[in-house]
């Protein structure tokens, strides 16, 4: 899992709009991502875009606010 928290963004195939707002931001490994919350992502993206990432990050065993889930 850590291993994963340290690569860039990239890794969790966003879409490019997504990828350039969080670049944007100064969000550019998937740690820094995984740190916020919602309300915080509110700031940079829309809601449809949020649900992206938070199904991006399920899909790889994380959700926002730094929970980990096992992958099996």
């Amino acid at each position: 899992m850590k291993d994963l928290l340290n690569n860039s963004i990239n890794v969790l195939h966003l879409s490019k709009s997504i990828e350039n707002k969080l670049i944007e931001n100064n969000i550019n490994i998937v740690n820094d991502l995984w740190i916020l919350n919602r309300n915080n992502l509110k700031n940079i993206l829309s809601d449809k875009e949020i649900t992206d990432v938070i199904i991006k990050l399920q899909l790889n065993g994380l959700d926002l606010n730094k929970k980990v889930y096992k992958v099996n």
